[in-house]
């Protein structure tokens, strides 16, 4: 094989990947009716309506405060019962713990939670207790239950083989290799898990508040609606300020737990 074969190969490895992809992005484009001129005259007329959300109302920061809280409670809650229940999906999602058909039984139903958006889980619980806080606890709690009890089974499923041998090996029974073999090597991570599905959390909470889980998201959806842009203002900027907050704290906690390894 001269040079010129081995460029040739090489230029085609490269061109060939990169012209398929081009082909699905413009057939895609194609298919959803994707506009340019559209696209263009968005950007043109989404730069036209910034204008009206500033400056921000100031005086509205006041009556934002409580619904910012309302919704850090129900990240407190819902982060909490989500971990709670995970424990659970995840002991009975681990190969080397739990019988086939139990594990496929708990992997099954956490593979069907996070199939389906916190947003769609929503709506459904809001037609069934109606409009508030405990909606958007239950949708948030259930989304973390899929999300930590994946990682929770995967975790448990990587514990090195030799400590449940040696666990048993003294007579411990299946309960007690859980109690004193499992939970103690899996709990360091589900913590820091956790924390991290809080800050998912107030992300979530947002968006589910726009459409009836109350806390600041409502109050930016209902701000918008009654086009009082300014005070919108107030409660996209206090969002980002959760957002923030949160992901800070989430970081120095996480790093913290995972740095040492253990609780305590």
């Amino acid at each position: 094989m001269n040079l010129g074969d081995f460029s040739l190969g090489r230029y085609r490895r490269r061109v060939i990947p990169a012209a398929v992809f081009v082909a699905i992005v413009i057939g895609a484009a194609l298919l959803c009716e994707v506009s340019f001129s559209d696209f263009v005259k968005g950007i043109v007329k989404g730069l036209s309506l910034l204008t009206f959300f500033f400056p921000p109302d100031w005086a509205a920061f006041p009556e934002m405060i409580r619904p910012a809280l309302v919704t850090i409670v129900i990240c407190l809650i819902a982060t909490p019962i989500g971990a709670a229940f995970s424990i659970v999906f995840g002991l009975a999602g681990a190969r080397n713990i739990a019988p086939d058909w139990l594990r496929l039984v708990s992997r099954s139903i956490i593979a069907a939670e996070r199939g389906l958006p916190e947003i769609v889980t929503l709506l459904v619980l809001v037609a069934a207790f109606g409009l508030g806080p405990l909606a958007g606890v239950m949708a948030l709690a259930i989304g973390s239950i899929g999300m930590l009890g994946k990682l929770l089974a995967d975790a448990i499923e990587e514990i090195d083989p030799r400590i449940l041998d040696a666990t048993a090996a003294v007579g411990a029974t299946h309960w007690q290799v859980i109690r004193h073999a499992v939970l103690p090597e899996v709990l360091p991570s589900l913590v820091a898990n956790s924390i991290f599905r809080f800050e998912v959390n107030i992300r979530a909470s947002v968006l589910l508040g726009a459409v009836g889980a109350g806390g600041i998201g409502y109050e930016l959806n209902a701000a918008i609606n009654q086009l009082e842009y300014s005070r919108a203002t107030v409660a996209a900027l206090l969002s980002l300020l959760l957002v923030f907050l949160s992901e800070r704290l989430s970081d120095r906690l996480r790093s913290r737990i995972i740095g040492a390894g253990r609780l305590g």
